[in-house]
């Protein structure tokens, strides 16, 4: 396999896969990363925790339609394209 622009943009869809079916009761709550436990004070810098946490749940929720065409158009172009 050659080291091409569709194979980096191919890993990255892979990544925002992976990111987009963490489910928060099963997985993410039993590594201490729940939605309960982001509670901060008014004036505190959020910690790398909370923004992870931020992150992940931004990108389950916007990019869950787009996922879903951008995953369309990849699988056209393998089964075409090889």
């Amino acid at each position: 396999m050659a080291f091409t622009l569709y194979s980096l943009i191919q890993a990255a869809i892979l990544c925002v896969n992976a990111v987009a079916v963490l489910h928060e009761e099963r997985f993410l709550s039993k590594i201490g990363w729940a939605s309960d436990q982001s509670v901060g004070g008014f004036g505190d810098e959020p910690g790398v925790k909370v923004q992870m946490m931020n992150l992940i749940r931004s990108v389950r929720t916007v990019m869950r339609v787009p996922l879903i065409a951008v995953n369309s158009v990849c699988i056209v172009l393998l089964l075409l394209f090889g």
